[in-house]
């Protein structure tokens, strides 16, 4: 998948996580980016990233990892100013981007390589968006290069709404399990939420392994 990008626009500012970085959060022991970004790369695809600039604390959480890192010093005017300098910066070869939102942990590795599979299954350069069982549109979604001159024009934090609905003729969805296509965490008590929703399982299955074992005992 050299000729494909995942671009992961994280120059946004947390703002509404109260002194809290939503992309640092610990998730199984990495910092939400970090463990983002290894999700991309193992797709096999080119993976660039967004911050702020290149002394951002983000930065480190990112060490070692083979990512091209976009500074987008304009980043407070919103996910287009990502978008437009993310996509300007991509290589030459690239032939379509998968634009992947950094604070949304549930997405796996599976997810980006059945959305890429679609746009390459398809017999036109399609845009490829993931919904949810029930129809609801999504992330990640992705784009020809045939959009990126669009790309470069959006404005304001609405990211690439309107170059969707300009090619919603050529749209193909891809169904993800379970609500991992909307599954974003912007605040302390969605952080709060999701975690204690993740750990309900763990607890449930500790329980049946007492009760197993003492049935024994």
């Amino acid at each position: 998948m050299q000729n494909i990008a995942i671009l992961i626009p994280a120059a946004g500012a947390s703002s509404r996580m109260r002194g809290r970085d939503k992309l640092l959060e610990e998730v199984d022991g990495l910092p939400l980016l970090r463990r983002q970004a290894k999700r991309a790369i193992f797709t096999g695809a080119h993976v660039c990233v967004t911050l702020p600039d290149h002394d951002h604390p983000r930065v480190h959480a990112l060490e070692g990892l083979p990512v091209q890192i976009v500074a987008v010093p304009d980043a407070d005017l919103g996910m287009s100013a990502s978008l437009r300098r993310g996509i300007g910066m991509l290589p030459p070869m690239i032939d379509a981007v998968m634009i992947l939102p950094a604070d949304m942990p549930d997405l796996r590795t599976e997810d980006l390589v059945s959305v890429v599979e679609t746009y390459q299954n398809s017999p036109f350069p399609a845009l490829v968006q993931a919904r949810t069982p029930d129809g609801t549109p999504g992330h990640p979604v992705l784009f020809p290069k045939d959009c990126f001159a669009s790309l470069r024009q959006v404005t304001g934090d609405q990211g690439a709404r309107d170059v969707l609905r300009a090619h919603s003729n050529r749209l193909r969805p891809v169904t993800l399990p379970g609500q991992r296509a909307v599954t974003d965490l912007d605040t302390p008590e969605a952080w709060a939420e999701w975690r204690q929703a993740k750990e309900q399982p763990v607890l449930s299955m500790r329980r049946q392994s007492v009760l197993f074992h003492d049935a024994l005992h």
